[in-house]
C-alpha cells in the first residue's frame, strides 16, 4: 500500500531578501510538518511552483494546473501537482515591487489590456500576487484533489479544509496489481481510483499521442534514438502541463529501458544554468527562455509549439538499424493516418472510425514495444550467470550478441547496448525468476510471428491493435463501474470578489487526523498482494536482424571439407599433402564457418587437455590459428578467439627435456588479447558453465571446456538452473543458503586464478626483455596511462581507480613488461571480483599471487626462449645484398619485408601472363641514394628469380603508413606505402623480426634523407667525399685564390648590389688557367670577377677596360652564350667593344646578378638599348625577369623571347594610357616609358616585313578563331581563349613537317608560308578535327612584327594604340599549382597502389581525370602556334606566369620544333642548359628537395617538358639523334639528385654554393660524375644506348606535331618497370643482377641452356631482346676481342657503315647532305688557348689569353665547333694500336694478408679499362688483372713490413677498389707520381 499523498504545502509570494523586483515563493504552510521516515520532504518545491519567478499580476487571471517532477538523491520520482491561483497583493507586498511598479504597469498596461474584463475585481493600480497549493506525492493521479480544496475554498462550501487535507495525506492505495479503490474526502465527493495491472509498465494517458500530434513521426523517432543514444534533449512549450505530456511520453516509448539521467519535465527559470551540464538530460523549459538555449551546442532542441526539432550540426544521432527503420516508420504512419493506405482508391469505403486519443496512444506504443522485441530478440541466450546466491549478478555478453544479430557495424545498437538504460535493463530484466510482463512475453513469443507479419501490413496493423489493447486494460483494468464526484468551481468564480483570502489551516487539528491514522494502520494487517514470480522465458535463440547472404567467402560445405582434411593431414603426418591444401584453407579460414570448423576439429585432437605435436604440426597449427585470429576484432563478436583460447594453452611441442613451447607463445600478436572486455566476457561465460554445474544432477553435465558451443535444446541452460535455484532459495535452511554462498564464491575466486594464468600466457611476449608488446598492442600500448576506458562502462569508478593512483608516472619506463602485465591483470581481477562479490581477503590474496605467477611464467618463458633460439630456424630466404653505386653507403642495413602487389598487375601474373612475382620476400634497405627492395617471390612456382624495386629517395612524394597482413603467415603487421615520382611504388609489411622501433627508425632516417637542411647534404655532394656529410670539405692549399673564394665574394658583392646603384667593388685578380681543368666540359663552368663598377650606373659593355675581360671569359664559356655565338645573335669581340652593325648585342649588366638574380649573367638585348635603362624595364615585370631574346630563326631572323609575367603598371599600363605622359611623370611612368622603348627597340631590331604604310596590323589569328569577327584597325588583342578551338589552319611547305616517320604528309612545292594561319598569307579552310591542315582560306589581314603571348588575366580591359608595332595574345594556361594536382591523379592512375584495380576502362578514366594530357596538349598547341609566327617572320615574346615555368616549356619547346640542332644530343643538353638552369627554373623548388620546399610538394614542370619532347619523338622518329631512353634517363635524373646538374634554383645560389665555377684543382684520384652530361658523354662512348639509330634529318626541317589529346599517347616511363633489376637510368646497376643465394647457385658457370623466359614487368625486355643494330655491334666488338684486335668505339663502326650505306644507294651522287660523307676527323682549328667556332651563322669569339699560360693546357682545352654533321658526334675518340698498353713499367706490389712484397710488371691499358700484371716484362701469361671500373680512389701509402728498404716513402700509393685495398711501391717519387697521374688520367676519361 502507498499514501495517495506525502505532503500538502501552501505556498504563496514574498519578497526578494536581495531586495530586488522579482519576489520568491515562501512556503506558509505543509503538512505534516515531520518529514515522514520513508519518505523526506523534497527540497526547492517554492521554485518549481512557479517556473517563470514570482511575479505580481495587474489582474486576476484563472488559476493554473501542471504537474511538476522531482528526482530525489535516490533516484526516486516526486510528483508535485501545483493548483495556482491569484489574490489581491497585501500592502506588505506591493511594497515590494514599489521601485519599479511604474515599470511594471506600463508594461501590464500594454500587455494586459486585452484581457481586462469588465468584472474584474479591484480599483486601478490593485495587484494580484500567485498562490500555490502544492500536493507532493509518488503517485501519479491526484490531480482532482487539488481542484476540489481550491473549490471549497472559493465556493464556500461547508467543509473544513483541515479535515478534507488530513484525510488526504492518510488515505492509501495498493501500488499495484490491477484493483480499484473508491475514497472520498470528506467534502461529499467520491473519487475512484485503479492502480495499473503491472507496475513495470509505465502510464501515458495520452501523452505519447499528443508527442506525435506536435512533432510527427521523423521528428520523434529521432528523439528516441537521441534519448537512447544518451544525447541532450529539450523541450520548449510555452505550456506546463504539455511540457510535462512530452517528457512523460518520451519514457514511455523508451519502455523497457529506463531512462536514468537528468529528468527534469519542468526547469525553473533560475535553474536555466543545468542546461549546460556534460551529462545527458531530458528537460522542458518555458519557451519564453528560448533565447537563453540559443549557444547551447551539442542539445536536440525541440519546440512542441511549432513542431520543430533542431539538431546541433556537432551531434550524430544513429537512426535505427535496417530495416527496422523503414518499418517503423510505416507502422507508425498507418496508426496515425489509417486513410493513408485508402487515399488512392477509386471506391474508397465508407470512412473508418479513427480510434480515440487514448487508444492511439497505446497504438503508438505498441509500436515501439513490438521494436524493442525485435531489437533485442534473444537477448537472453547472451547473459551470463556469474551468481545465483545470496542476489542473482548477471552479465550481458555484448559482443556475441551483435556478431549473433550480425549489426557489429551498427552504430545505433552498439551505443544502446553500452548505455547505462540498458545496463539497468539487464540487472533489473536478467534475473531469472521474477515477475513477468507484456514485454518478456513478446520477446519470447510473439518473435515468430513478427518475422513472418514483417510483409504484410495488416497483420502488422492486427497485432498492434492486439498489443494496445493490453496496455489500454494495464492502465484502465476496470470499465468505469462507479463515476466520480468531484465538485468544480463555478464559470469564472476567479472574477468574483473572494470573500476572504485563502485560510490558514490549523495545524493541530490535521496533525491529529494524521496521527490517528497512522494509529489504525500500524494496527491492520499489511495489504499486500504477493508477487506472481515465475522463470522468465528465454525465447527462440538469436536470428541475425537482416539475412545477409555469405557473399564472397561463402562457407560451402566444400570448403570445410577442405579444413577438416588439411586438419587430418597435419595430425596424420602426411605433411606434403597439407602444404598443397594450406593456401586453400588460408583463404576459407576469411569465412565465419570455416573458422568454427576449425576450432572444433583441433578441440578433437586434445586430450586431457594437451597435445604434443612435432615442429612441422606445431608450425601448422600455429600459421592456421593466427589466420583465424587475424579478422578478429577486439570484440571477438563471433566467439572465434574464445573458442581458440583453451586450445593455444592445450597444443605444444617439446623443445628440450623439461622445456615445452606452448601454442599461445606464437599467437601472441593480435589484439583481442589486450582488450578487457574480451577477457571479462570469457571469464564470465566460463564461472557461468561451473555454476552451472555446481547445481546439476552428474549425468546431466557436460564438458566445461566446450562451453563456446551453444546449448543443446534438451538441456537446462544456466538461466534455467539458477531460476529453480532462486525459487527453492527461501525454503533452504540458513546453513544450507551460506554454504552455496560460500561454494559459488569459490568457484568465482579459482575461475581468477585460472585466469590470472591464462592472460599471463597470452600477455606475455616469448622475449621478456622486447617492450614491443607494450608499444604495438592497441590496449596494453596504454597500460602504464590506463584509465576507466579499458574498462567497461558499466564498471564501478571507484574499482577502476584502485591501480591508476600508483601508475601515474610510469609511462616512460617502456621496457617494465612485467609490471605492465600485473597491473593489467590486477585490473581485471579488480573488476570481475568486485562484481561477483568475491571476498575481500580473497581479493587481497589474488592480488599478493598475480607478481608470482608473471614472474614464475616469466622464467618459464626464459627456458622456451632459449631454447627456441636453438631450433632450425624457419627457411626464410637469405637476404640479397643490393649493388650500390660507388659513394652510395647503406643508412639502415636491410629489414626483412614482404613486398606486396599493388595495382600493377602484369608482374603478378595478370593480364601480361607469367608467374605471381609478388609478394616476394626479401628485404628492404635504405641507402644515401636510394631505397631499395631485393628479394625473392613467395610463390614456390615463380623458381629462383630475384625482385628487384627501387627508387632514389629525393623521388619519394608519399609515405603512409600501413597494417597489413604478411602473405605467409597471415599476421596483421605494421607496413609501409612508399610513393615516388619516378613511378615507382613500395608496398611492404615488415616481417615480425622487424621490431617497431626500427620500423620508425626507417621512417625517420627516410624523411631525413627525403628533405635534408641543406643540398649540400645531399646525395649528389657527399658521394664519394671522404669527409662526413654536413662538414665542409678541407680547404686545398694553392697559389692563386681559389675559384669558390672567389665565387662567395661575387656573390656578396651581388647581394651588395641589390638595389643600390652606388657601389664600389674590391679588385681581384683572375686566377691563371694553371688552376682550371683540362676537360671541355669543366671549362664552361669557370668565372672570375668584374672590376670596380664606376658610380652612377651599372657598367654597360662598352665601358669595360680592358683588364675586365677575364672577367667576362668565364661567362662567355656558358652554355647559352656558346648558343648565341651560334645563332650569330651578338658578340663579344677581343676588345670587348661592341660591333655596331648588329641588331643584337650580349650584355654584362646582369654578370654580378644584380638585376635578376634568376636571368643568367650575360643577356642578349637590342642594341640600340642601353645597360643602365635595363634596371629601370626590369620594374615592370615578375621577378624583375625583363624581355630578352633567346632564340632567332636562321631564315626569317624573327626573334623569339621570353620574360617574366607584367605587373599592373607594365605594358598593359601602357596601353590603357589614351594620352601622353605628363611632364610630371611619376616613376612608374618613366618605366613604363622605358619599357615602350625597350620594346620599340626590339621591333625595330629585326627585318621589317610590314605593309607599305610602315604600321604593323594584326593577323588573321583573331579572325580565324574568333567566330569570323573582323577587328577593326584598333583592336590589337588576339585571343587564344581555349587551345582546343583554336587549333589553327596550316598550310604545309617543303620546310614543315607534320607528325609521321616520313614527311609523307607534305604537299608539292607550291609556295607560301607555313605560318600562313598567323602571319595572313592564303589559308586553306578551317582547321580538321585533328589539328591537320586545313583546306581553304581565310581572308589576308596583315600581320605585327611583334606578338607578346601572355595570360589572358593581364590583358584584360586593354586598348591598343595602333601605331605600336606589336599585338597581343592572351591565352588561358595553366598554373603549376594544377600541374601538381594533375601529376598526382596521374601517379595514382599509373601506379594504383590497392591490387583490386581493375585494368582498362578505370586506368583510362583516371588517366582522364588527371587531365595530364590536356595540358600537354595545350603545350604544344601553344609552341606550334608560335612556331608558325616566328617561321612567317613575327617575333614573338612569351610572358607567362613568373616566366620560369610554363614560359620555359614553350620556348624550349618552340627552339626544339624550329632548329634541328637542339633535336641532337649536343643541341638538346645546350638547350636545357640555356634554357632551365641557366634562366632559372627552379628545379630545388619543383622538386621540393630540402625541408624548406617539403610544404610546396612535387611539381614536375620539367617532366611535362620531356614528356612533350617524347610526343613530338613518336611522331617524327627520324628528327633526333637521341633514343627515348634518353628522355626517360633525364626524367628520372633530374629529381634523382645523384648529380649535381639540377639541383638549386638559378646560377645566382650555384654560385653562391660554389658549384658553377668548381675548382677542378681539387679533384684527386677517380671522380664520380657530378654532371648528369659528364656521365651521359661517358656512357656514350661505351654504348650507343641514347643514340637513335632511325636518325637521318633534314635540315632546316621545322616540326609542327598534332596535339589533339587523341593524339598523343601514355609515356611508357609512367607504367613500364622491370622487377628484374629495378629501374634501368643507373647504368653501373642495370649492368649486375643481385646475386642470387649461395646455397642454390648452380655449380660451374654458365647454364646448360642458354635459353630465356623473358615476360614483361620482371625482365627488361629492351635488355633482354636488344634490336638488331645493338646486337650487332654487340657481336663486332666479342669477334674483335676474340681476334686480338682492340675493339673499336661503336660509333666509329656506325659511321662507317652509315656512309657506305648511304655511297651504295646514291650512284649519281647527288641527293644526300654533304656534311654525312665528311670525315670523322673533328673540325676544330688550335691555336694558343683560342679556337673558332666554325659554325652555320659565322660568327666567331676570340678572346686573347695572357702569354704566360702553359700551353700543354690548352690542347684539350678547346672545344667543337657546332655540328655539322651527324658523323661528327661520337668521333672524338681516336683508335691506334698503341692504346693496347697505355704505360707500362716495374711496381712494387704487396701480396694479400702475410703474404710478402714482389716486383711485377704493370700494364695499363685504357682500351679494356684494367691494371694487368705479369712476371716479368716478355712474359705472355697474366697473373692477375685490376679492373678499372671498380677502382674508388688512388692515394698516398705507407710503407708497411716487409716493403722495400731503400725506396723513398713518397714512392707509396695504394689503388682502393669497392673489393680490397692494392698496395704499392714505385722505384722512386717521380716515377710513382707518373703511375698515379696516368692511372688518374685513365679513370677520368672512362
Amino acid at each position: 500500500m502507498a499514501r495517495l499523498a506525502d505532503y500538502f504545502v501552501l505556498v504563496a509570494f514574498g519578497p526578494h531578501p536581495r531586495g530586488s523586483g522579482e519576489g520568491q515563493g515562501q512556503i506558509l504552510q505543509r503538512f505534516p510538518e515531520k518529514d515522514w521516515e520513508d519518505n523526506p520532504f523534497p527540497q526547492g518545491i517554492e521554485l518549481f511552483c512557479q517556473p517563470s519567478g514570482w511575479q505580481l499580476c495587474p489582474e486576476r487571471n484563472p488559476p493554473t494546473f501542471f504537474v511538476a517532477v522531482l528526482t530525489d538523491i535516490n533516484s526516486e520520482r516526486h510528483y508535485c501537482a501545483c493548483l495556482t491561483f491569484w489574490e489581491p497583493a497585501e500592502p506588505t507586498q506591493e511594497a515590494v515591487c514599489s521601485e519599479d511598479a511604474a515599470g511594471r504597469e506600463e508594461e501590464a498596461a500594454e500587455g494586459g489590456s486585452g484581457r481586462l474584463s469588465p468584472g474584474t475585481s479591484g480599483p486601478p493600480g490593485q495587484l494580484f500576487a500567485p498562490k500555490t497549493l502544492v500536493l507532493v506525492s509518488r503517485l501519479d493521479h491526484v490531480e482532482n484533489s487539488l481542484g476540489l480544496i481550491y473549490t471549497i475554498h472559493v465556493e464556500g462550501l461547508n467543509v473544513g479544509l483541515e479535515t478534507v487535507v488530513g484525510n488526504l495525506l492518510t488515505c492509501t492505495i495498493p501500488l499495484a496489481g490491477g484493483s480499484q479503490r473508491t475514497i472520498s474526502l470528506g467534502a461529499g465527493d467520491r473519487q475512484v481510483i485503479q492502480t495499473p495491472l503491472t507496475d513495470s509498465l509505465p502510464i501515458s494517458r495520452c501523452s505519447v499521442a499528443l508527442l506525435f500530434r506536435q512533432l510527427g513521426i521523423t521528428n520523434v523517432l529521432s528523439l528516441f534514438c537521441a534519448a537512447l543514444t544518451e544525447h541532450k534533449v529539450l523541450f520548449l512549450s510555452r505550456s506546463y502541463q504539455r511540457l510535462s505530456d512530452a517528457c512523460r511520453g518520451l519514457l514511455a516509448l523508451l519502455f523497457p529501458l529506463r531512462y536514468s539521467f537528468t529528468y527534469v519535465p519542468i526547469l525553473p527559470a533560475q535553474l536555466l544554468e543545468v542546461l549546460s551540464t556534460p551529462t545527458p538530460f531530458i528537460i522542458g523549459v518555458n519557451a519564453a527562455f528560448q533565447a537563453e538555449t540559443q549557444e547551447l551546442l551539442d542539445v536536440i532542441v525541440a519546440d512542441l509549439d511549432g513542431g520543430t526539432v533542431t539538431v546541433p550540426e556537432c551531434v550524430h544521432i544513429p537512426p535505427l538499424p535496417e530495416p527496422l527503420q523503414s518499418q517503423t516508420h510505416s507502422v507508425l504512419s498507418m496508426v496515425l493516418d489509417p486513410e493513408l493506405e485508402l487515399a488512392d482508391l477509386a471506391f474508397p469505403p465508407p470512412t473508418i472510425s479513427s480510434s480515440s486519443l487514448k487508444m492511439q496512444d497505446k497504438e503508438l506504443r505498441a509500436v515501439f514495444l513490438r521494436l524493442f522485441a525485435q531489437l533485442l530478440q534473444g537477448y537472453r541466450w547472451c547473459l551470463h550467470m556469474v551468481r545465483i546466491h545470496p542476489e542473482p549478478v548477471i552479465r550481458f555478453h555484448k559482443a556475441a550478441f551483435l556478431g549473433q544479430r550480425g549489426l557489429v557495424e551498427d552504430d545505433f545498437l552498439m551505443k544502446v547496448l553500452e548505455g547505462m538504460a540498458f545496463a539497468g535493463f539487464v540487472s533489473e530484466r536478467g534475473v531469472p525468476y521474477r515477475p513477468t510482463d507484456l514485454f518478456d512475453e513478446l520477446v519470447a513469443h510473439e518473435v515468430a510471428r513478427m518475422r513472418a507479419d514483417e510483409s504484410h501490413p495488416q497483420r502488422v496493423l492486427r497485432h498492434v491493435k492486439e498489443l494496445a489493447e493490453q496496455l489500454y486494460k494495464n492502465e484502465n483494468p476496470y470499465p468505469a463501474v462507479a463515476m466520480h464526484k468531484v465538485q468544480r468551481p463555478g464559470e469564472a468564480s476567479h472574477l468574483r470578489r473572494a470573500p476572504r483570502p485563502f485560510p490558514r489551516l490549523d495545524e493541530g487539528m490535521v496533525q491529529w487526523i494524521v496521527d490517528q491514522a497512522t494509529a489504525k494502520m500500524q494496527g491492520a494487517p499489511p495489504a499486500v498482494k504477493a508477487e506472481r514470480r515465475t522463470t522468465v522465458p528465454s525465447g527462440p535463440p538469436m536470428t541475425a536482424i537482416l539475412e545477409r547472404s555469405s557473399g564472397l567467402h561463402g562457407n560451402s560445405a566444400r570448403r570445410l571439407e577442405v579444413v577438416r582434411n588439411c586438419i587430418s593431414y597435419v595430425f596424420e603426418g602426411k605433411m606434403l599433402e597439407a602444404k598443397k591444401l594450406l593456401p586453400a584453407v588460408l583463404r576459407a579460414l576469411k569465412g565465419r564457418a570455416a573458422r568454427r570448423c576449425l576450432a572444433q576439429e583441433l578441440h578433437l585432437h586434445v586430450q586431457q587437455n594437451r597435445a604434443v605435436l612435432d615442429h612441422q604440426q606445431f608450425d601448422f597449427v600455429v600459421r592456421m590459428m593466427n589466420c583465424c585470429l587475424q579478422d578478429c576484432t577486439s570484440l571477438d563478436e563471433h566467439g572465434i578467439a574464445a573458442a581458440l583460447l583453451p586450445l593455444v594453452t592445450a597444443f605444444c611441442r617439446k623443445l628440450s627435456p623439461g622445456v615445452t613451447q606452448f601454442a599461445y607463445s606464437c599467437v601472441q600478436e593480435h589484439v583481442v588479447w589486450s582488450t578487457p572486455q574480451f577477457w571479462e566476457a570469457m571469464f564470465y561465460g566460463d564461472v557461468q558453465t561451473h555454476i552451472r554445474a555446481l547445481y546439476l544432477e552428474p549425468a546431466e553435465d557436460r564438458d566445461p571446456s566446450q562451453g563456446w558451443e551453444e546449448p543443446a535444446e534438451e538441456e537446462r541452460s544456466a538461466l534455467d538452473v539458477a531460476s529453480e535455484q532462486r525459487r527453492l532459495w527461501p525454503m533452504l535452511s540458513r546453513e544450507k543458503q551460506q554454504e552455496l554462498v560460500q561454494k559459488e564464491e569459490s568457484t568465482v575466486f579459482s575461475q581468477a586464478i585460472h585466469y590470472a594464468n591464462r592472460m599471463s600466457y597470452l600477455l606475455l611476449p616469448l622475449d621478456s626483455s622486447k617492450s614491443r608488446l607494450l608499444r604495438e598492442r592497441a590496449g596494453l600500448g596504454d597500460l602504464e596511462s590506463a584509465s576507466n576506458s579499458l574498462v567497461t562502462s558499466s564498471m564501478a569508478g571507484s574499482v577502476a581507480e584502485s591501480y591508476d593512483t600508483e601508475s601515474g608516472f610510469e609511462d616512460a619506463e617502456t621496457c617494465d613488461v612485467a609490471g605492465a602485465v600485473v597491473r593489467f591483470i590486477n585490473r581485471f581481477v579488480d573488476k570481475v571480483c568486485t562484481e561477483s562479490g568475491v571476498t575481500s581477503d580473497h581479493l587481497k590474496g589474488l592480488h599478493v599471487m598475480v607478481p608470482d605467477i608473471v614472474q614464475m611464467h616469466i622464467e618459464t618463458l626464459e627456458a622456451v626462449h632459449r631454447e627456441s633460439k636453438r631450433l632450425p630456424p624457419i627457411q626464410k630466404p637469405k637476404l640479397l645484398r643490393p649493388h650500390l653505386l660507388p659513394g652510395e653507403e647503406c643508412v639502415l642495413d636491410g629489414l626483412r619485408v614482404y613486398l606486396l602487389p599493388d595495382g600493377r598487375e602484369e608482374g603478378s601474373g595478370g593480364s601480361g601472363g607469367g608467374p605471381a612475382v609478388l609478394p616476394a620476400e626479401g628485404a628492404v634497405f635504405l641507402t644515401t641514394y636510394r631505397v631499395i627492395f631485393t628479394g625473392m617471390p613467395t610463390d614456390p612456382l615463380v623458381g629462383e628469380q630475384v625482385v628487384v624495386r627501387s627508387f632514389p629517395v629525393a623521388a619519394l612524394t608519399k609515405e603512409k603508413r600501413i597494417t597489413v597482413s604478411t602473405p605467409v603467415e597471415q599476421i596483421p603487421q605494421d607496413g609501409l606505402h612508399l610513393r615516388s615520382c619516378t613511378f615507382q611504388l613500395l608496398k611492404m609489411a615488415f616481417d615480425e623480426e622487424v621490431g617497431s622501433e626500427n620500423a620508425e627508425l626507417f621512417r625517420k632516417q627516410l624523411h631525413k634523407l627525403r628533405y635534408p637542411l641543406d643540398v649540400r647534404t645531399t646525395f649528389a655532394f657527399t658521394q664519394g667525399a671522404a669527409h662526413t656529410p654536413g662538414r665542409p670539405p678541407r680547404a686545398t692549399k694553392d697559389k692563386g685564390p681559389s675559384l669558390r673564394t672567389l665565387s662567395r665574394n661575387l656573390v656578396k658583392n651581388a647581394k651588395r648590389t641589390m638595389g643600390r646603384p652606388h657601389v664600389t667593388r674590391k679588385k681581384y685578380s683572375p686566377p691563371g688557367y694553371e688552376h682550371r681543368g683540362q676537360a671541355p666540359e669543366d671549362q664552361e663552368d669557370e668565372i672570375s670577377v668584374s672590376e670596380e663598377l664606376e658610380p652612377g650606373t651599372l657598367t654597360p659593355a662598352s665601358a669595360l677596360k680592358p683588364s675586365d675581360r677575364m672577367t667576362m671569359s668565364s661567362l662567355v664559356e656558358r652554355a647559352c652564350c656558346r648558343d648565341y655565338q651560334r645563332l650569330g645573335l651578338g658578340t663579344l669581340s677581343s676588345s670587348l667593344s661592341r660591333a655596331k652593325s648588329e641588331p643584337f648585342r650580349i650584355s654584362p649588366v646582369n654578370r654580378m646578378y644584380a638585376i635578376c638574380r634568376s636571368y643568367p649573367g650575360l643577356l642578349i638585348v637590342p642594341q640600340s638599348v642601353q645597360d643602365n635603362a635595363l634596371q629601370r624595364v626590369s620594374r615592370c615585370y615578375r621577378q624583375n625577369r625583363f624581355p630578352v631574346v633567346c632564340w632567332r630563326s636562321g631564315r626569317s631572323k624573327a626573334v623569339l623571347l621570353r620574360s617574366g609575367g607584367l605587373h599592373g603598371k607594365g605594358v598593359v599600363g601602357l596601353f590603357k594610357a589614351q594620352n601622353t605622359p605628363s611632364p610630371g611623370q611619376s616613376q612608374a611612368d618613366s618605366s613604363s616609358l622605358e619599357q615602350e622603348k625597350y620594346l620599340q627597340a626590339v621591333v625595330s631590331s629585326m627585318p621589317r616585313y610590314a605593309d607599305t604604310s610602315g604600321r604593323n596590323t594584326l593577323s588573321g589569328f583573331s579572325s580565324a578563331h574568333m567566330g569570323g569577327h573582323v577587328p577593326s584597325p584598333r583592336a590589337r588583342v588576339t585571343t587564344l581563349s581555349n587551345p582546343m578551338a583554336a587549333s589553327a589552319s596550316r598550310r604545309t611547305a617543303p620546310r614543315g613537317k607534320w607528325g609521321s616517320v616520313r614527311a609523307s604528309g607534305r604537299s608539292g612545292g607550291l609556295g607560301g608560308d607555313v605560318g600562313s594561319r598567323l602571319a595572313g598569307r592564303d589559308m586553306r579552310g578551317p582547321p580538321q578535327a585533328n589539328g591537320a591542315p586545313p583546306d581553304s582560306g581565310f581572308p589576308r589581314p596583315q600581320r605585327a612584327a611583334l606578338y607578346i603571348i601572355g595570360d589572358k588575366a593581364q590583358f584584360k580591359g586593354v586598348r591598343p594604340d595602333p601605331l605600336q608595332q606589336w599585338a597581343l595574345v592572351p591565352i588561358e594556361m595553366f598554373e603549376a599549382r594544377q600541374v601538381k594536382a594533375s601529376f598526382k591523379k596521374l601517379l595514382k592512375a599509373c601506379v594504383p597502389g590497392c591490387q583490386d584495380f581493375e585494368s582498362g576502362p578505370t586506368f583510362l578514366r583516371s588517366l582522364e581525370d588527371s587531365e595530364w594530357l590536356t595540358q600537354i596538349h595545350k603545350l604544344l598547341h601553344v609552341s606550334v602556334m608560335v612556331v608558325e609566327l616566328l617561321d612567317s617572320g613575327s617575333s614573338v615574346l612569351v610572358s607567362l606566369e613568373d616566366g620560369w615555368d610554363i614560359t620555359t616549356q614553350v620556348v624550349s619547346l618552340v627552339q626544339l620544333l624550329s632548329d634541328p640542332f637542339y633535336r641532337t644530343l649536343e643541341g638538346f643538353r645546350l638547350l636545357v642548359e640555356k634554357e632551365w638552369l641557366s634562366f632559372g627554373h627552379r628545379f630545388s623548388h619543383r622538386g621540393a628537395h630540402t625541408l624548406a620546399g617539403q610544404s610546396s610538394g612535387f611539381t614536375p614542370v620539367f617532366l611535362q617538358f620531356l614528356d612533350c619532347v617524347h610526343q613530338v619523338h613518336l611522331q617524327f622518329p627520324m628528327e633526333f639523334e637521341f633514343s627515348p631512353f634518353y628522355l626517360k634517363f633525364l626524367g628520372y635524373h633530374h629529381v634523382s639528385r645523384r648529380f649535381r646538374t639540377f639541383l638549386l634554383d638559378s646560377d645566382y645560389e650555384r654560385i653562391e654554393l660554389g658549384l658553377l665555377y668548381e675548382e677542378k684543382g681539387e679533384r684527386k684520384g677517380p671522380q664520380t660524375c657530378r654532371s648528369v652530361w659528364e656521365y651521359v658523354d661517358r656512357l656514350s662512348k661505351r654504348t650507343p644506348v641514347f643514340y637513335n639509330y632511325m636518325y637521318a634529318p633534314e635540315d632546316t626541317e621545322v616540326l609542327r606535331p598534332y596535339s589533339n589529346v587523341s593524339n598523343l599517347k601514355v609515356w611508357d616511363f609512367y607504367t613500364e618497370e622491370t622487377l628484374a633489376q629495378g629501374p634501368p637510368y643507373d647504368w653501373e646497376l642495370a649492368q649486375v643482377s643481385p646475386e642470387p643465394p649461395e646455397e642454390e647457385r648452380p655449380d660451374g658457370g654458365a647454364p646448360q641452356s642458354r635459353r630465356r623466359v623473358v615476360w614483361p614487368c620482371y625482365d627488361s625486355r629492351p635488355r633482354a631482346q636488344p634490336d638488331a643494330i645493338s646486337r650487332l655491334l654487340e657481336e663486332l666488338q666479342r669477334l674483335e676481342t676474340e681476334l686480338g684486335r682492340p675493339p673499336e668505339r661503336w660509333k666509329d663502326n656506325w659511321d662507317r657503315v652509315k656512309a657506305a650505306q648511304r655511297l651504295e644507294g646514291r650512284p649519281d651522287g647527288r641527293g644526300t647532305p654533304s656534311s654525312l660523307l665528311v670525315s670523322s676527323v673533328p673540325h676544330h682549328r688550335r691555336s694558343l688557348g683560342v679556337y673558332l667556332q666554325e659554325g652555320p651563322v659565322g660568327s666567331t669569339l676570340s678572346l686573347s689569353l695572357d702569354s704566360d699560360q702553359s700551353s700543354g693546357s690548352t690542347t684539350s682545352g678547346s672545344r667543337q665547333a657546332a655540328r655539322r654533321s651527324t658523323s661528327t658526334l661520337y668521333s672524338q675518340f681516336q683508335t691506334a694500336e698503341s692504346e693496347n698498353r697505355s704505360y707500362e713499367g716495374t711496381l712494387y706490389k704487396k701480396g694479400a694478408f702475410m703474404k710478402p712484397w714482389k716486383a711485377r710488371w704493370f700494364v695499363l691499358d685504357k682500351t679494356k679499362h684494367q691494371l694487368r700484371y705479369y712476371d716479368h716484362r716478355v712474359d705472355t701469361e697474366i697473373k692477375g688483372v685490376i679492373d678499372l671500373a671498380e677502382v674508388e680512389a688512388v692515394v698516398s701509402g705507407t710503407p708497411t713490413m716487409g716493403a722495400p728498404k731503400t725506396v723513398d716513402e713518397k714512392a707509396f700509393f695504394d689503388v682502393k677498389t669497392t673489393r680490397r685495398v692494392y698496395n704499392f711501391c714505385a722505384q722512386d717519387v717521380p716515377s710513382a707520381q707518373q703511375w698515379v697521374d696516368q692511372i688518374q688520367s685513365c679513370l677520368s676519361d672512362a
